[in-house]
């Protein structure tokens, strides 16, 4: 391979990786605390009680609903797992209903009653955040996400080119060797998880796809509810007989369908409850198996017989399927989520120490590294806002979990208000100080929310570590430990930065000819 391709290489790699490397970090962040996601909800809202049989909360919702909603046009039951914060339902009102003050939907508990929780969007927020950002339309997040994931995936071959003994450097540290140090720690990182990024770079595309690339759907299927009920096909629609007629236990459907798909479900749907023609479809969970295109079961909503079951998709959809559950991670067990939540963490430090290494190599060249340019100090300041702030602004939003008022309204979106004016407030800090006292400072914040907000969730909820651990509970005692082991790496990042000392460039000694 020529040394002027594996410079080009060199070049793309290192441009490619700035231009959209803030955005990475905090899509890779998010992303990572998103594989936590069901944790995360259970955390934040400690008022719900564990869930221990699926069927028991299925069978009190329909009990639930029969009160509330007898009328429905439809129900929808959401079947959690033992390690879901809770259940919920929701209704459609019927057509001929009176008017009802109040909600159509609920959260409820390990009974399928009815439960007041605090608002939140808990670990769902980050979930979505990783791939809709937000205070953006939906559709423009995606395409900005979807060309800096294209952007990441030409970052991760070239960097493949550039580095021509790249698993050698892997086995190579060379500690407090200025850019040096920083390019053997990018680089070992980089070939650690190579072939976690380069899969969940690609997945991640192949989730966007019909947005990215839609002309292959548009060419086959000119009306696009044609395409979706290809995708996600679905029972023949019913209406109502008008003849009442007792719907049946749906704790006993769910333990048939359960029996027929090979795998739990998470939603159960009910189309004209309480009539003669009602229709119920439960919904394979994607945790049962890799595709994230799951199939149905429909039965008759009175006698139980079973209707209509989803046609055997085709190779395409089966590996469009896998590839988004490989990405999402949701058929994973907790041996297999730690793995990917472990080199998420590497993929971050691979940006982050691609976004700092940026800065390393630039500084040794200035003229005057006193004063620098203008593009020199945004990128140096922008660096300690996204790597440093961000994290300290998504604990934020945990403590805005605790400390907010419970009642207070639209609660759940003053924690992600609380969250953003947390992160500006960092950008600001990155601007208006030194560099290095600026790093100091925002590693030790983050580091010190992350070891506290264990302690004070012990003092405010009766629901800390002790407490669950004692109760065997290890979902939300993992929560508290991870917060604690996070926080002892960033209080060892922020001791590191401060006591770290850069070398004095030489300068050469002119000596005046004779």
């Amino acid at each position: 391979m020529s040394r002027g391709f594996r410079q080009s290489q060199a070049t793309l790699h290192t441009w490619s990786g700035l231009l959209v490397g803030w955005v990475l970090f905090i899509v890779f962040v998010t992303g990572t605390a998103a594989y936590w996601r069901e944790a995360i909800n259970r955390w934040a809202q400690p008022e719900l009680p564990r869930i221990e049989s699926p069927a028991r909360v299925l069978r009190g919702a329909q009990a639930l609903l029969q009160r509330e909603a007898p009328n429905a046009a439809s129900w929808f039951i959401t079947v959690p797992s033992t390690r879901s914060a809770s259940g919920s339902v929701f209704w459609v009102p019927g057509a001929d209903a009176p008017p009802k003050p109040g909600e159509t939907s609920a959260l409820i508990d390990a009974n399928g009653d009815k439960v007041v929780a605090r608002a939140t969007r808990g670990g769902d927020f980050f979930y979505r955040f990783h791939f809709d950002l937000h205070y953006v339309p939906y559709y423009v997040s995606r395409w900005i996400v979807g060309i800096c994931a294209m952007v990441m995936l030409v970052a991760i071959l070239s960097g493949i080119v550039t580095h021509k003994k790249i698993f050698r450097d892997f086995f190579t540290f060379r500690g407090r060797k200025g850019q040096r140090s920083w390019l053997d720690g990018h680089a070992a990182v980089a070939v650690l998880g190579l072939p976690f990024h380069l899969m969940i770079t690609y997945t991640g595309l192949v989730t966007l796809m019909t947005l990215l690339m839609p002309w292959a759907a548009i060419a086959n299927y000119t009306d696009p509810n044609s395409f979706a009920g290809f995708v996600y096909p679905q029972a023949p629609p019913v209406e109502r007989a008008g003849r009442a007629a007792p719907l049946v236990d749906l704790a006993t459907l769910l333990r048939d369908g359960e029996r027929r798909l090979g795998a739990p479900v998470d939603v159960v749907s009910v189309t004209a409850p309480g009539d003669a023609s009602a229709r119920v479809t439960l919904s394979q969970a994607p945790r049962a198996g890799l595709s994230n295109f799951t199939p149905k079961l429909a039965y008759d909503g009175v006698t139980g017989r079973l209707l209509w079951a989803s046609p055997r998709p085709g190779a395409a959809a089966v590996t469009a399927g896998a590839m988004i559950g490989l990405h999402s991670g949701r058929s994973a067990d907790a041996t297999i989520r730690w793995v990917y939540f472990l080199c998420g963490i590497g993929g971050s430090v691979m940006v982050a120490s691609g976004l700092v290494l940026w800065i390393v190599k630039r500084r040794e060249k200035l003229p005057d590294p006193a004063h620098p340019y203008f593009g020199f100090r945004l990128v140096e300041r922008l660096n300690i806002g996204f790597v440093a702030g961000f994290p300290a602004a998504m604990v934020g939003f945990l403590w805005a979990n605790r400390l907010l008022p419970l009642a207070m309204p639209a609660r759940a979106d003053a924690e992600v208000n609380a969250m953003f004016l947390l992160w500006g407030a960092l950008l600001l800090h990155a601007f208006t100080r030194a560099t290095r006292p600026a790093w100091v400072e925002q590693l030790a914040l983050t580091a010190a929310l992350l070891l506290a907000l264990p302690l004070f969730d012990m003092l405010a909820t009766g629901k800390g570590l002790p407490a669950t651990i004692a109760a065997g509970d290890w979902t939300l005692a993992g929560v508290d430990l991870t917060l604690l082991g996070l926080g002892l790496g960033y209080a060892w990042a922020a001791r590191s930065v401060w006591r770290h000392r850069p070398a004095q460039r030489r300068t050469r000694r002119l000596v005046p000819a004779e």
